[in-house]
């Protein structure tokens, strides 16, 4: 098992999480969130030939407070997204590399016994941070992939019976391979259900993979990547973001796409209610990347299979039928009805 960690001060020295202080600057302008996104999206996509919807996905995500999980074969740029998304942001990032042996205090952290204190120190884990790279995340213990569940959803770690706050933002992306499964673990409903959306890069196309080529010829170019925002722009645009006006006739469309999933004949379990929430919250970020305070039903159905398609159970029939859950959701969408509005949605 292996960590990789960004410092946190000068002297290298990790401090113990607090929550932010204050009420902190005014959220940004619709035209200084789309200005900021799209310099930190052409930021990674210099790194990440020609998949800029998947990395614009993937910055949503992140700006919706939410945790991504990237699924896909190796070797097409699973890890490479991460790292290049993370160090657009200047804040602090920590890898952590899944294996079978990886324990759970390794990730949150554990107490010591301080000799010269005479008293108990909480050494932090690798959780701490602002953005968690959890690479091959399926290769870890059941055990161990439980020890992310109060991190994800409720922004803070508990140990020994102490609680202790996780910095802000603080988003994990996980990865993990649909092939090799031999010795890894599934993740689990609750688990799943934790991360906001699930994406899969694909293959670059022959012009794409032709650039990659030339460009990593001389150096690689996720070692010349500058940050384009730090952790105070991330929070501002997060604030700007959750200001987007959202019609009561487009919060019923949602609704009734969730709903959807869980009267579906193909599926055994629909998508929870933390998934509408999250649905909501990733479209309000997709309108303010267009530079919009006011969100459309052409942002739900964008994000809707990222965000609906990994929660659901699909039937043992579906299964064997060769169904899959991401084609579900393509049909919910295009039988659902979108409810009309007159003016501004």
């Amino acid at each position: 098992m292996t960590f990789e960690s960004s410092p946190e001060q000068p002297d290298g020295t990790m401090p113990l999480p607090s929550t932010a202080q204050g009420q902190g600057p005014a959220p940004l302008s619709p035209q200084e969130f789309k200005a900021t996104a799209e310099a930190i999206l052409t930021n990674v996509e210099w790194v990440i030939e020609g998949k800029s919807h998947t990395i614009k996905l993937a910055l949503a995500v992140m700006l919706a407070e939410g945790h991504l999980l990237l699924e896909d074969v190796p070797g097409v740029g699973k890890t490479q997204l991460a790292k290049a998304l993370a160090r657009s942001i200047d804040c602090s990032v920590r890898r952590i590399q899944f294996t079978p042996d990886l324990l759970p205090s390794d990730v949150t952290g554990v107490s010591i016994f301080d000799p010269e204190k005479r008293d108990f120190v909480f050494k932090p884990g690798a959780i701490f941070g602002n953005l968690i790279l959890g690479d091959e995340i399926n290769r870890a213990s059941p055990k161990t992939q439980a020890a992310l569940l109060e991190c994800m959803e409720e922004r803070q770690v508990t140990v020994d019976g102490n609680t202790y706050k996780l910095r802000s933002p603080f988003m994990v992306i996980a990865t993990q391979n649909p092939v090799e499964m031999e010795g890894t673990y599934p993740l689990p409903e609750a688990q799943r259900d934790r991360f906001t959306a699930r994406l899969a890069i694909g293959y670059p196309d022959i012009n794409a993979e032709l650039a990659l080529l030339d460009r990593r010829e001389e150096y690689n170019p996720l070692d010349a990547l500058r940050p384009i925002a730090d952790a105070e722009m991330v929070v501002r645009m997060i604030a700007a973001a959750r200001a987007v006006h959202l019609a009561p006739e487009l919060k019923r469309y949602v609704v009734d796409l969730v709903g959807a999933t869980r009267t579906n004949a193909q599926v055994r379990l629909g998508a929870s209610p933390r998934a509408t929430l999250q649905l909501l919250r990733c479209t309000q970020v997709l309108a303010a990347m267009d530079g919009r305070d006011f969100a459309l039903p052409d942002d739900v159905q964008q994000l809707a299979v990222p965000v609906l398609a990994h929660r659901l159970i699909p039937t043992t029939e579906t299964t064997m039928g060769g169904g899959d859950t991401k084609a579900i959701v393509s049909d919910i969408l295009r039988h659902v009805p979108v409810v009309s509005h007159p003016g501004r949605f």
